[in-house]
């Protein structure tokens, strides 16, 4: 059984064995030197080894798992996973797939053609969905203009 208190000064709750009543004690928060005060029906708390000994303060618990008729609808639902998972795993997803003109200029060669070919017959034309045209305008970093280019967008089952 033990015993609570407050420090009167800096009004920390204490709380010791009821052994030790009477006895003066150094307050752990304000270091006040205060004097336990006996027990009393307000003062009393049932420490854990002696409600645990003590039968009739256990308290039975009942409890219940519910059950339901239809199936249970989960909580947190997985997320899908990536393209290139699926794509390896399962049948094939819708992908796209971009090809600017300005990725395939080299000094004096473009290889834009030879590029978008290569990338058609990499990906199989069975599998492609369409092909589409964009134009696009970027500021060029050496020359500080601005500049407009144009690329192409595959939709393609990958």
């Amino acid at each position: 059984m033990d015993i609570v208190f407050k420090c009167g000064q800096c009004k920390q709750e204490l709380e010791v064995d009821a052994a030790a009543a009477g006895q003066q004690i150094t307050c752990p928060s304000c270091n006040q030197v205060i004097s336990i005060p006996a027990p009393e029906a307000s003062n009393i708390r049932m420490s854990a080894s002696a409600s645990s000994s003590n039968a009739s303060i256990r308290e039975e618990k009942h409890f219940a798992v519910p059950v339901s008729e239809r199936p249970v609808e989960p909580l947190i639902k997985k997320p899908l996973p990536p393209l290139d998972a699926s794509a390896k795993d399962g049948p094939r997803q819708m992908r796209i797939k971009t090809l600017r003109h300005s990725d395939c200029k080299e000094v004096g060669h473009d290889n834009f053609d030879k590029m978008a070919t290569e990338l058609v017959q990499g990906i199989g034309e069975e599998y492609i969905v369409s092909i589409n045209t964009f134009t696009y305008t970027f500021i060029d970093i050496g020359t500080q203009k601005l500049i407009t280019d144009f690329g192409i967008l595959i939709v393609f089952k990958g």
